[in-house]
């Protein structure tokens, strides 16, 4: 079932994704060579603190994971296109960082996710990074009231595809609100004018993932967590959470 925020509700939402925006912003600024992912949740964990907003990452138990996820933020890096668990891993120059981060406050859930690279940047990952975010913004332009969720995945598909990139398959963004996985889901590749249409008042989590050898394929590691290329190649990822409205897309997770 598909909540319909009002007004007043997606304020509230806008009060979480701000959180996030700044947890993501102080990640990044702290991810240089050799600090730990854990020391990146940590500093996660730090935002989220100081705004008096919980995780809705921390915890979190679906039915298909061998265990509860252990932190704050996934951190993803390189061949890792998901749900990286943040641990000893000390970062190498050159490294392709993917941080998903999730707020909860006031009762209301914030999400979204930012790719960069630490130190000297291969070319190809920049441009796989810019590329992410040009399908985000894509599905973004695309989420306007009158269109359906299939206008949304056909725009960002086009701009993987278009680019040479693979799309894993079964990953894709979903309904957020009281809980951070609502319905509908969100695919990041479909068919124009097909699927649900779009109301003033839903709320989405917009979140392209990009391959960059172009193969779809990809496994889940032996944490049970954390999604990587089946061919080593690197990933990225970018997600806003996004509300419908009649005045156009509003970004909730904006810094």
């Amino acid at each position: 079932m598909v909540e319909i925020k009002t007004d007043a509700s997606l304020d509230a939402m806008r009060a979480a994704g701000r959180v996030v925006a700044q947890a993501l912003t102080a990640v990044r600024e702290a991810a240089a060579v050799g600090v730990t992912l854990g020391a990146l949740d940590e500093t996660a964990r730090a935002v989220l603190r100081e705004a008096g907003a919980g995780s809705p990452f921390l915890d979190y138990h679906p039915a298909w994971a061998p265990t509860p996820f252990p932190a704050v933020i996934c951190a993803s890096v390189n061949d890792a296109i998901v749900h990286g668990i943040p641990g000893s891993y000390r970062l190498h120059d050159g490294d392709l960082v993917s941080i998903d981060c999730g707020a909860v406050l006031d009762g209301w859930v914030g999400d979204a996710a930012v790719s960069f690279t630490v130190g000297r940047a291969r070319p190809d990952d920049l441009r796989l990074i810019d590329k992410a975010n040009e399908a985000l913004e894509a599905g973004i332009a695309a989420a306007v009231v009158g269109n359906r969720i299939g206008d949304i995945a056909h725009a960002i598909g086009r701009v993987c595809r278009s680019a040479g990139y693979g799309i894993p398959g079964g990953f894709g963004g979903h309904g957020v609100g009281r809980t951070m996985h609502e319905d509908p889901g969100v695919p990041n590749e479909g068919r124009a004018g097909r699927g649900l249409p779009l109301r003033h008042g839903m709320v989405l989590a917009i979140e392209p993932m990009l391959i960059g050898s172009g193969t779809d394929r990809h496994f889940t590691a032996r944490d049970g967590w954390t999604v990587r290329t089946l061919d080593s190649s690197r990933a990225a990822h970018a997600e806003h959470t996004v509300a419908i409205t009649d005045d156009g897309p509003r970004i909730l997770t904006a810094l």
